[in-house]
């Protein structure tokens, strides 16, 4: 019994100090946005003494926030409903047939989560440059789809497998055809699946910055983290106030939005790690 209250308190102990480490930081940056430079050069661990809002003001107008959101929200929602449907279809092919060349498909898609992304940089860029593409927020949308679609896809692969083939069978045999069963009875069983890469998805593509830096050349196509980069190098970048209250205006979407949907992704993580 000792040895396992031991046990129990150094985990809690472990525990703790990751959450620390994890929530730190942003509570630093919640904290140093409401105050002003000064107040943060001097002791930035301490509270702010008021709402310094004027952070957010000068942030919002000198780094161009509103275009920045809008673009930010076009490559986004580009990348999830290419990747949600691409994955929806492609998992229901490889979760519920077998077809010669099966193994082939699946070997493809493990090898292309590993493969670094900057090796086709300078292809890519060719190619956009050669289509007039460069600064197309919806190009860069449909490239960071393409790199999340092996894992999307695996991950619905899994969701179907749950799914029993006597279902479909009965489908069928019901008078069912392909396009039915797929919208009125697979699309409901996966969709806690589908929402899990979605949430996945778009997490990915809004933080996303190597890519955007890269093709979204000329700032009335920069997205919020590009936005970002240029109020932090540029004439502001000396007032941490600001650059803090920046950050926060970058973060509190990104929060906002997991923790609306945690419990949709947790759930949908269980659910498909039952098969492989």
């Amino acid at each position: 019994m000792r040895m396992k209250r031991v046990s129990a308190v150094i985990q809690c102990l472990i525990i703790s100090l990751l959450v620390f480490i994890v929530v730190m930081p942003l509570l630093l940056v919640l904290i140093n946005s409401f105050k002003p430079h000064n107040a943060i050069v001097a002791n930035p661990m301490a509270l702010p003494a008021g709402l310094y809002l004027d952070n957010f003001v000068t942030a919002w107008k000198y780094g161009s926030f509103v275009s920045g959101f809008v673009n930010s929200l076009k490559v986004a929602g580009t990348t999830v409903l290419v990747t949600c449907v691409v994955s929806f279809l492609a998992g229901y092919g490889l979760g519920t047939k077998r077809f010669p060349g099966e193994n082939a498909v699946k070997t493809y898609l493990l090898v292309a989560m590993t493969i670094p992304l900057q090796l086709f940089l300078f292809p890519l860029y060719s190619v956009l440059a050669r289509l007039n593409l460069i600064g197309n927020v919806y190009a860069v949308g449909l490239i960071i789809a393409a790199v999340n679609i092996p894992l999307a896809v695996m991950l619905m692969r899994t969701f179907f497998l749950n799914v029993p083939l006597e279902i479909e069978e009965s489908a069928r045999v019901d008078g069912a055809n392909g396009f039915q069963i797929l919208l009125r009875i697979m699309l409901p069983m996966v969709m806690p699946g589908l929402i899990t890469v979605a949430v996945i998805v778009g997490l990915n593509a809004w933080n996303e910055f190597l890519l955007s830096s890269t093709f979204l050349q000329g700032a009335g196509n920069y997205t919020l983290n590009l936005n970002y980069r240029a109020l932090g190098t540029g004439k502001m970048a000396a007032d941490q106030g600001l650059v803090m209250a920046g950050a926060l205006i970058i973060i509190t979407p990104v929060v906002t939005f997991f923790l609306a949907l945690q419990r949709y992704v947790v759930d949908g993580l269980v659910s498909g790690a039952v098969k492989g």
